[in-house]
């Protein structure tokens, strides 16, 4: 069992990579990272060249208006980011899946975004 789940990390690591080596976000088009968690969501725009954090939504927190992990949160989730995005003049972002498949939630993620505006 143990070694198992060491082969599940190895690989979703090497997963992870090979989506990273691909993409870079600068401040004109940032990269939309997203993490999935057991009970939460989370989206975030990310300069890679100036290492800083421009925004993030997520569903965690008391007074979150998105609620608990779910299609529906995920699509608030997208399209909330793309409002800060184009809040912050940005009309593009390059979309980091990270190891999860573009699939479900990620993807509704992805087209809460496009909907909005953000061309991901």
């Amino acid at each position: 069992m143990d070694m198992n789940l060491k082969k599940r990390e190895i690989r979703r690591a090497r997963r992870k990579q090979g989506v990273r080596r691909r993409i870079r976000g600068t401040s004109e088009k940032p990269r939309l990272n997203v993490l999935r968690s057991n009970k939460h969501l989370f989206a975030q725009l990310i300069d890679d060249e100036n290492r800083t954090v421009i925004a993030g939504v997520g569903t965690m927190g008391k007074n979150s208006p998105f609620g608990k992990k779910s299609k529906d949160a995920a699509h608030k989730i997208g399209v909330r980011i793309a409002e800060i995005a184009k809040e912050k003049k940005i009309m593009k972002a390059v979309f980091d899946r990270g190891y999860y498949k573009f699939h479900g939630l990620i993807a509704e993620i992805a087209r809460g975004a496009r909907e909005t505006g953000l061309t991901v």
